[in-house]
């Protein structure tokens, strides 16, 4: 089983209240082979929502509120709903502060890449969890 990012299933859930479809995704969740997770929604973030990047150990919106604790209750729970239904796969969204796996924006909010991991990613990779994005398919 696989956990994607919800928003590659077709989900309108990223931040501009917009999904970003992958067929290769909606095709995995249709089958019933992928379940799809927004972290930042589980987090209790709305949609659409102000824009965050990864400053340090911090995740920041454009509006200079610190949602790290949001993020890392959405991706503790998209982990949980992992484990539970055995994922040892993950395709998730690149670049996103949430998702993001090996790039992400630098904080600055200038679409600047910098080697990194979102904060659900990391923990999937913390857990033995192999990840991969969008791209990689």
């Amino acid at each position: 089983m696989k956990v994607v990012s919800a928003c590659l299933a077709g989900i309108k859930c990223n931040y501009e209240g917009k999904s970003k479809p992958c067929q290769q995704v909606i095709d995995m969740v249709a089958r019933g082979e992928a379940i799809a997770v927004c972290p930042e929604q589980l987090g209790g973030l709305p949609t659409p929502r102000v824009p965050s990047e990864i400053v340090g150990e911090r995740v920041i919106n454009q509006a200079g509120q610190d949602v790290t604790k949001e993020f890392i209750r959405g991706s503790k729970e998209a982990l949980k709903i992992s484990i539970d239904n055995d994922c040892n796969e993950a395709i998730l969204k690149s670049k996103s502060p949430a998702c993001g796996s090996g790039k992400i924006h630098d904080g600055t909010f200038t679409d600047t890449l910098i080697d990194g991991d979102g904060v659900f990613a990391k923990m999937l990779k913390e857990r033995g969890i192999k990840v991969i994005t969008e791209k990689d398919l």
